[in-house]
């Protein structure tokens, strides 16, 4: 059960006597924000948004949207980072799932025990690390747990920065995940180039994701081999408020001008095939917002994230790629 810090909200609102709120988080614990909602209105009388847009992390927290609603203070539920806010008026709120991993820690001994492994999680697990580190170590893993840096907290990581993982990734022969997201254990298995395998409570499994990452390396490769003969590239900035990275956006413009490139900008809130269809005259395009949406998504044309843009441009120099997405931060 996902357990949300709502002690936290109240006194956050009893400071700050704001006029009005905004909550949002996760698709996945939505009813629960509803419910606290409705708390706050019956508690203190004021109006509290639900922004039900699906925000995906401490990138994408929609406070241009709090902001138009005239709500003074956004609290964002589910992305837990290392600092309690973010601005002003964007409080981080803490929401952690109390499900145990006793029972299935065992089964990870049973594949790696003898090795060193690097133990992470996301947000919602975060406080089960060092319980599972014990029954891992008490089975006879050697247990490293890598620092956090940035928004990250020691062991955590998100979908596109992986600092903890990749600190500790010369000591570990494998990588350990706690939860059930494949989506968090590929990114570490293709930055670390490590077996990796997800510690699953809720399905009480251990399984092994390198080779779907392997797969999403692949289709991310090809992406760039296929880019390497468009004439015609667009370049699409995040409108996201972490997300907006312009800098970066002309700077590849100017790069792939001088290898002879015609480029043209576009920006968008949501990246899409179905948005992108209505583009005419693009051979591929590069997307500076979020990486995974290229790895991860399947579109008509090449997309590219910012490493595989980065490779792009070495590729088109007759350098070699190997290793782009082994970095910390996918950005």
């Amino acid at each position: 059960m996902i357990v949300i810090d709502e002690e936290k909200i109240f006194d956050e609102i009893k400071k700050r006597r704001p006029v009005s709120v905004a909550l949002n988080g996760p698709d996945g614990i939505l009813p629960k924000i509803q419910q606290i909602a409705s708390n706050i209105m019956k508690r203190f009388g004021i109006p509290a948004y639900v922004l039900a847009d699906t925000t995906w992390g401490s990138c994408d927290l929609n406070s241009n949207g709090a902001k138009v609603l005239g709500a003074e203070v956004l609290f964002n539920i589910g992305h837990t980072i290392s600092m309690q806010t973010m601005g002003d008026n964007v409080v981080m709120i803490d929401a952690f799932d109390d499900i145990l991993f006793d029972s299935v820690a065992p089964k990870c001994v049973d594949i790696l025990k003898g090795k060193t492994i690097c133990l992470l999680t996301d947000s919602q697990h975060l406080h089960q690390i060092e319980p599972v580190k014990r029954i891992l170590e008490d089975g006879g893993i050697i247990v490293k747990i890598g620092n956090g840096k940035g928004q990250l907290n020691d062991g955590q990581v998100f979908g596109c920065e992986f600092y903890p993982a990749m600190g500790a990734m010369e000591k570990a022969d494998a990588n350990i995940f706690l939860g059930q997201s494949n989506f968090h254990a590929a990114g570490i298995a293709l930055a670390t180039n490590k077996p990796t395998y997800v510690l699953d409570p809720y399905f009480n499994e251990v399984r092994e994701v390198t080779d779907f990452a392997q797969k999403l390396q692949k289709k991310a490769t090809l992406a760039i081999y296929k880019a390497a003969d468009a004439q015609t590239f667009g370049i699409i900035v995040g409108l996201k408020e972490g997300q907006l990275s312009k800098t970066t956006a002309l700077k590849f413009k100017r790069e792939l001008e001088k290898e002879g490139k015609m480029v043209q900008l576009f920006a968008l809130t949501d990246i899409t095939n179905e948005r992108l269809k209505n583009l005419k005259g693009i051979d591929a395009f590069i997307q500076v917002a979020c990486p995974r949406i290229s790895t991860d998504n399947q579109f008509d044309k090449p997309v590219l994230s910012t490493p595989q843009a980065n490779a792009l441009l070495k590729l088109l120099r007759n350098e070699s790629i190997e290793g782009y997405l082994q970095i910390p931060h996918w950005l």
